[in-house]
């Protein structure tokens, strides 16, 4: 019995130790690896197989390969952080109204909805319960969830996933700074950046002058002369460079559909590596794993 307790624990070990090579090998070739390797982002998780925004959407992620999955916060009526992007819960359960107007016991008898809108088993789950899920496995990014910023990192901090997390806003730094100075510093920040606005190298120039972001997200609905000249300064100041390829008016033009359904993936994805980028935001996570893995820019 004593030989199969100490099993037990050297496993343990073991899998514990495992996880956070994982977690260090992805954060390694995130803000230090000068490889050219892309990392996959999945939008809302894997919401084409399961509830956008479920467990079971990222348990799928983590089981592809995906190296960081995309959520969305919003906060109950008795202060828990759950996972949700719209403003109510209309969409995506099977209940309605704003998720503010509920405890989170009372969001739970609602079922979560699938891609086509039919019900499943799965519920809203709680930030905690995501990064507990995620701890060790697979790093996290939070799109819609600034408003929580501080009440997140309290939840990473208890979880220990402080190091696997990223926050972002599309906001200038004097106001993330003033709004979030206290725990700005002490997480990874990702400023997202409008480049077909006009102030969007104002904005750049805040960020690289007193922050020096691990990544910058750049959104742009054409791919002009102006546009790839503000992604090299921002990759040439050593800072990564996160595309989404969700839909043409974020990559101008060189977006997922294009590589699935048009099978222009070098067009689309190829363009999108070709501005030397490190993530790339995907709602086809697998296809995009496979395009990579064929060019050995993926493990």
């Amino acid at each position: 019995m004593k030989r199969y307790i100490i099993l037990g624990i050297l496993f343990t070990v073991i899998g514990v130790l495992n996880a956070q090579d994982k977690i260090a090998s992805l954060r390694n070739n995130l803000l230090h690896d000068d490889t050219h390797s892309v990392l996959v982002v999945s939008h809302r998780a894997d919401w084409r197989n399961a509830p956008e925004n479920s467990l079971q959407a990222i348990k799928n992620c983590i089981a592809m390969g995906v190296d960081m999955v995309e959520i969305d916060l919003k906060k109950t009526k008795d202060g828990q952080l759950i996972l949700l992007h719209d403003k109510t819960i209309d969409r995506t359960t099977t209940g309605k109204g704003k998720p503010e107007d509920y405890t989170l016991a009372e969001l739970r008898q609602f079922r979560l909805r699938n891609g086509a809108g039919h019900k499943t088993d799965h519920v809203i789950p709680t930030f905690e319960e995501v990064m507990t899920l995620c701890k060790g496995k697979i790093l996290v990014n939070v799109d819609k969830g600034y408003d929580y910023f501080k009440d997140a990192y309290a939840i990473l901090e208890k979880t220990g996933t402080v190091q696997q997390c990223i926050m972002k806003a599309g906001l200038p730094y004097e106001q993330v700074r003033m709004e979030n100075g206290g725990v700005l510093e002490k997480m990874i920040f990702m400023p997202v950046i409008n480049l077909h606005k006009d102030g969007a190298e104002t904005i750049i120039d805040g960020y690289m002058k007193n922050l020096k972001p691990v990544a910058y997200e750049l959104v742009f609905d054409n791919d002009g002369e102006e546009v790839q000249r503000l992604i090299k300064k921002v990759r040439d100041s050593g800072a990564k460079v996160f595309i989404n390829s969700l839909w043409a008016e974020l990559c101008g033009g060189h977006y997922d559909d294009r590589a699935v359904e048009q099978n222009e993936p070098d067009e689309s994805w190829g363009w999108i590596i070709g501005q030397g980028v490190k993530l790339i935001q995907t709602d086809r996570p697998q296809q995009l794993l496979k395009y990579l893995r064929e060019r050995k820019l993926h493990d």
